[in-house]
């Protein structure tokens, strides 16, 4: 599994942080998302957990890496699921916990993601996810994308 940290930059293990957040705040929801942004001659993906606290806020951790530059956007997309769906899989191997799969897909038909929402989103749901996407809850994505530039 990939090195995750909090927004501070510090070193934090996945496993006993999620199990501290749901010790706290036994209703937490959890989502999982990633986004990438070509940015010179790199691709940056960012996934994050995202612990939706009921009202109180919500709080993240991430993980980032980089490859070179993808400039096929099918295939920079596509990759955001797979990490996604990396995560979530390895997530609840180890926690038993329900998570939600963010994706920055969107549902109106003009956008190039749309095409991928169809299979991305069938893959996520045979492995017992719910899968959001554009415009309903982009709570992880959202921080993956602030953290992706």
């Amino acid at each position: 599994m990939r090195l995750f940290k909090d927004v501070k930059g510090n070193n934090i293990d996945p496993v006993d942080h999620t199990l501290s957040i749901l010790k706290q705040y036994p209703y937490a929801k959890i989502h999982i998302g990633s986004d990438s942004q070509n940015v010179g001659k790199k691709t940056n993906y960012t996934s994050v957990i995202a612990y939706r606290l009921g009202t109180r806020g919500v709080h993240y951790i991430l993980s980032k890496s980089s490859c070179e530059a993808i400039n096929d956007i099918w295939k920079r997309l596509w990759l955001e699921a797979e990490y996604s769906i990396k995560v979530a899989e390895w997530l609840t191997k180890q926690v038993s916990v329900q998570v939600e799969i963010d994706m920055d897909y969107n549902s109106d038909e003009n956008h190039k993601s749309n095409k991928l929402i169809s299979a991305t989103k069938g893959w996520a749901n045979s492995l017992g996810y719910k899968v959001n996407v554009k415009p309903n809850n982009q709570i992880a994505t959202r921080a993956a994308d602030h953290h992706c530039k």
